[in-house]
C-alpha cells in the first residue's frame, strides 16, 4: 500500500483525532509534550475562552434587540415616527452588518482578537448610549448603521476564534454555551426592560431612553476589559506555558487543522471559498436561520403583546420562552458533539421549526399561539451552534474558514433585513403574512441542510475510492490523477489543498 492511500485510510471517522507518527508531519517535533494532562488543560482552557465569550454575545445581542422592548414604551411615539419609519429603521442595520462581516474576520486574523473585538464593542458601545439621547428619525437611522457596522464582526469573529481552539467534536457544545447567551439576552432583555423602565422622567429622560443609555455603558465598561482579559490565539496564548502552545497545536492539526500553526495570507483563500459548493450551501443553512432569529428576537414582545398582554406582562412573559430555548441551545450543542451526525440534528430542529410555525398561521387561540412560540425558539436558537459547528468542521484552512463563515453569516443576518419588516401592524394580532415568509426561510435551511449532507456523503465516497488522489512524487499510487495536483510530499498537499486534499473527511 503506498504512502498516500495509508494516510488517507486513517481517517475513516472524521472526527477521530489520529496522532500523526511521522516526524516530519509533527510541530515543533523538539517539545517533549509528554507531561501535559489533557483533561486539566482543556477545562482551564475552556475557562479561559468560552465565559467571557458569552459575556460579550450577551451584550451584543442584548444591545441589538432591546430596540424592540423601548417600542412597547412609546420610544415611536415619542420620537414622532411611523410604524413604516420604525421598520426602516430595523432594516438600515442590517446591511452594514451583513456586509462588514467577511472583511472583520479577515482582519480579525490579521490583527489580535483582544484587539479587535475590543475596539468594535467600545464603538458598538457608545452608539447603543447614544440611542438614549436621540430625538428624531433621521438620528435614529444613523445610529442604527453605526451599530450595525461595529456589532458585524463580534459573532462571527467568535465562531471562527472558537474553531482555532477546538477540535471538530468539541465546537459544537462551545459554540452552544456561548450562543446560549443569546437566550438569556433575550430572558434578560424583557426584565431588564421592566425594571429600568421604572426610571421613567429621570433626569427628564423617558424609560425608554435609559434602556439604551444604561445598557451601552455597561457595554463600554466590557469593551475596556476585555482589551486585558481576551486571549488570542493558540500559537501566542498567554495564559499557555510553551509546551501547552504546542501540544494544542499539535491537537488541531491531527484534527485535520492544518493551519493551526499558522498561515500566510494569500488573496486564493477568498476565491477558494467563493467556488466552494459548501459556502453556497452554507449561506442557505444560515439563511433559514437567521432570518427567523431576528424576526423572532425583534418581535417575540410585540407578538405576545398582540394576543392580549399588556407591555410589562408582554415582556416578562417571554422570559421562559428564551429560558427554554437557552436550556435546548446547551443540550443540542452537547448532542451534536456526541452522535457527530450533525445533518440530521438540524434536519430534525428545522422540521420543529415548520411544525412551529404552521400552528401559528392556523392558530387563533391565544395559548396555542404562545405554545407555538415555544416549538419555534426550540427550532431556532438550537440549530445555530450545531449548524456553525458542523460548517467551520468541514472547511480546513484558516483564513478560507475566517471567509466562508463570514460570508454564510453575513448573508444570513443580511436576511434579517428582511424579516425585521415582515411583521406589519396591519397584519396584527395574528401576523400571518409574517409567520408565512418565517415558515420559507426555515424551509430553505431544511433543504440546505439536506443537500450540504448528500454533497459532503458522496465527496467522502469519492476519496474512499481513490477519485480525489493527488500525484505525489516519489509515491506510488495507481488511483492517482494529474487534475488533483501534482506535489512534492502529501504535506505539500494537504497545505496547499486544505479541505479538498483526498485525505480529508468530512463530517456529517
Amino acid at each position: 500500500m503506498s504512502l498516500e492511500t495509508a494516510s488517507q485510510k486513517e481517517y475513516k471517522d472524521p472526527e477521530t483525532v489520529i496522532v500523526q507518527d511521522a516526524a516530519e508531519n509533527i510541530y515543533r517535533p523538539d517539545v517533549d509534550t509528554s507531561s501535559v494532562n489533557e483533561r486539566k488543560l482543556m477545562r482551564r482552557i475552556d475557562w479561559h475562552v468560552v465565559p467571557w465569550l458569552a459575556v460579550l454575545y450577551l451584550l451584543n445581542f442584548l444591545d441589538r434587540g432591546n430596540i424592540g422592548n423601548a417600542k412597547l414604551y412609546h420610544m415611536t411615539d415619542d420620537l414622532h415616527i411611523t410604524d413604516k419609519q420604525y421598520l426602516v429603521a430595523l432594516t438600515v442595520f442590517f446591511f452594514p452588518y451583513s456586509l462588514f462581516e467577511p472583511p472583520s474576520n479577515l482582519a480579525l486574523k490579521k490583527l489580535r482578537p483582544s484587539l479587535w473585538l475590543s475596539f468594535i464593542m467600545l464603538v458598538w458601545g457608545i452608539a447603543m448610549t447614544l440611542h438614549g439621547v436621540v430625538t428624531n428619525y433621521a438620528g435614529l437611522v444613523g445610529l442604527r448603521v453605526l451599530l450595525g457596522l461595529a456589532e458585524a464582526g463580534l459573532y462571527p469573529g467568535i465562531v471562527f476564534y472558537l474553531s482555532c481552539w477546538y477540535r471538530r467534536n468539541e465546537l459544537g457544545s462551545r459554540v452552544g454555551v456561548f450562543f446560549s447567551s443569546a437566550t438569556i439576552a433575550g430572558a434578560f432583555s424583557g426584565l431588564l426592560a421592566a425594571a429600568i423602565h421604572n426610571m421613567d422622567g429621570v433626569g427628564g429622560k423617558p424609560g425608554w431612553a435609559w434602556i439604551f443609555i444604561l445598557e451601552g455603558l455597561v457595554t463600554v465598561i466590557c469593551a475596556i476589559a476585555s482589551f486585558f482579559i481576551l486571549s488570542d490565539f493558540p500559537d501566542t496564548a498567554k495564559f499557555l506555558t510553551e509546551t501547552e502552545r504546542v501540544w494544542v497545536i499539535r491537537r488541531l492539526q491531527a484534527d485535520m487543522k492544518f493551519s493551526a500553526g499558522g498561515e500566510k495570507f494569500k488573496m486564493k483563500y477568498v476565491w477558494q471559498s467563493l467556488a466552494d459548493v459548501k459556502t453556497w450551501l452554507a449561506m442557505g443553512i444560515y439563511m433559514g436561520f437567521d432570518g427567523p432569529l431576528f424576526a423572532f428576537s425583534l418581535f417575540t414582545p410585540t407578538i405576545i403583546n398582540q394576543l392580549g398582554f399588556q407591555a410589562t406582562a408582554a415582556n416578562l412573559l417571554s422570559v421562559p420562552v428564551y429560558a427554554w430555548a437557552c436550556i435546548m441551545t446547551v443540550a443540542i450543542g452537547f448532542l451534536g458533539d456526541r452522535v457527530k451526525t450533525r445533518a440530521w440534528v438540524n434536519l430534525g430542529l428545522f422540521g420543529s421549526g415548520l411544525v412551529g410555525y404552521i400552528i401559528l398561521i392556523c392558530s387563533t387561540n391565544p395559548s396555542l399561539s404562545y405554545f407555538a412560540v415555544y416549538l419555534a425558539a426550540s427550532s431556532i436558537y438550537p440549530t445555530i451552534p450545531n449548524s456553525v459547528a458542523w460548517v467551520s468542521s468541514n472547511v480546513e484552512g484558516s483564513y478560507k474558514r475566517s471567509a466562508v463563515l463570514g460570508m454564510a453569516i453575513g448573508w444570513g443576518n443580511l436576511n434579517g433585513a428582511v424579516t425585521s419588516n415582515v411583521y406589519r401592524a396591519v397584519d396584527k394580532p395574528w401576523y400571518r403574512l409574517g409567520h408565512g415568509i418565517v415558515l420559507a426561510y426555515i424551509a430553505i435551511g431544511w433543504i440546505c441542510s439536506l443537500a450540504l449532507y448528500f454533497h459532503l456523503k458522496r465527496e467522502n465516497a469519492a476519496r474512499e475510492r481513490g477519485e480525489r488522489d493527488e500525484i505525489i512524487d516519489g509515491v506510488e499510487n495507481k488511483c492517482a490523477r494529474e487534475e488533483n495536483g501534482r506535489f512534492e510530499s502529501i504535506e505539500a498537499a494537504r497545505s496547499e489543498k486544505g479541505d479538498k486534499w483526498s485525505g480529508f473527511r468530512y463530517s456529517l
